[in-house]
């Protein structure tokens, strides 16, 4: 009697439970390369985007040209634009607390930052979930594996290789698909994670640059009032 052992023909002749897990393994490794690939198209789109609106701000030398600058650019740099922009017209009837105005201003790009950070780490909690759990649950199956071919032992009375055989390697089977499931969903989350603290800190840059045309602004619209006071002086004299 000759037995086959490739891993299609194990799958199709390993029980109901053993079958699931491989299942769930085979699920979970097409996750982690769908979203290695997803995740790099997205990344390196984003910090294209990120290149060109910071040199578009860094060129600026007022809010209002970087407002008109970044909006080709990536969504994060004209959000944080934007709200720099609202924060300085609601503070319009206090014109001189200009330290209060960048506090708040770094409070909003702040949270800016923050949600940005979320939204690139999307779904790599899903490879880290694959990366921790899959080697155990390929466990469960070798375990449910070893426990059919005792199982297959007791009821044909017998111990040779045609009895014991199937039932051991289903259950190695299971075993290589937790590790073929956790290896590359390990290396892809440390990949994706270097990938997004470059963004990241991008983003970061961005900040800096904004809080900077900011300062510049601020500091042009206290010498004009500044000038403005001397004008009027000078004319009440």
């Amino acid at each position: 009697m000759s037995l086959t052992f490739s891993p299609w023909q194990m799958f199709l002749d390993a029980g109901p439970v053993v079958r699931a897990v491989m299942t769930i393994l085979a699920v979970a490794s097409v996750a982690t390369w769908t979203i290695l690939v997803a995740k790099c198209i997205e990344l390196t789109r984003l910090r294209a985007n990120l290149k060109k609106s910071e040199i578009a701000l860094d060129d600026a030398n007022t809010l209002d040209l970087g407002d008109e600058w970044s909006r080709n650019g990536v969504g994060v740099a004209q959000a944080m634009v934007l709200a720099a922009i609202t924060e300085r017209q609601r503070s319009k009837d206090i014109p001189t607390d200009s330290d209060g105005i960048k506090e708040r201003i770094v409070l909003h790009l702040e949270r800016i930052e923050a949600a940005e950070g979320r939204r690139l780490m999307r779904g790599t909690g899903v490879l880290a979930t694959i990366g921790a759990t899959a080697p155990f649950i390929g466990l469960f199956g070798t375990v449910w594996g070893i426990m059919s071919a005792f199982t297959g032992i007791a009821a044909a009375h017998a111990t040779s290789l045609a009895v014991v055989a199937p039932g051991i390697a289903e259950a190695l089977l299971a075993t290589a698909l937790g590790l073929i499931a956790a290896i590359p969903a390990v290396i892809i989350y440390n990949l994706i994670a270097r990938q997004t603290a470059t963004c990241r800190a991008c983003v970061a840059d961005i900040t800096s640059l904004v809080m900077r045309i900011v300062s510049r602004d601020l500091a042009r619209s206290l010498l004009t009032t500044k000038n403005n006071v001397i004008h009027l002086m000078e004319a009440a004299e």
